[in-house]
């Protein structure tokens, strides 16, 4: 069970890595460092789009509107904490303590 646990907590930080890059991509590119026309960008930046759109999308929903800001990347971000603070201290059922 220790595997699964290590596993889980594994992607739980890829997951924060991904929003973590959302998020400064975008800033990135809205400031104009970052151009959506180089290829390489624009793939990277379709693609984690692609991958978090369907989680903000489910944010937004039961987020009141804002305006112009948008706080589903910083709900998601403090929803992956809180699972993993909950498994952390739960880790006694998966090592069988």
């Amino acid at each position: 069970m220790q595997s699964l646990y290590q596993i889980i907590m594994l992607l739980l930080d890829i997951a924060w890595f991904f929003v973590i890059a959302h998020v400064i991509m975008s800033w990135l590119i809205n400031f104009q460092v970052l151009n959506l026309r180089q290829p390489l960008v624009g793939n990277i930046w379709y693609g984690i789009n692609r991958l978090l759109e369907p989680v903000y999308a489910k944010i937004r929903t039961i987020l009141p509107p804002m305006g112009g800001l948008d706080l589903a990347p910083l709900v998601a971000l403090i929803g992956l904490m809180i699972i993993r603070i909950v498994l952390q201290n739960n880790a006694g059922l998966f090592f069988g303590y």
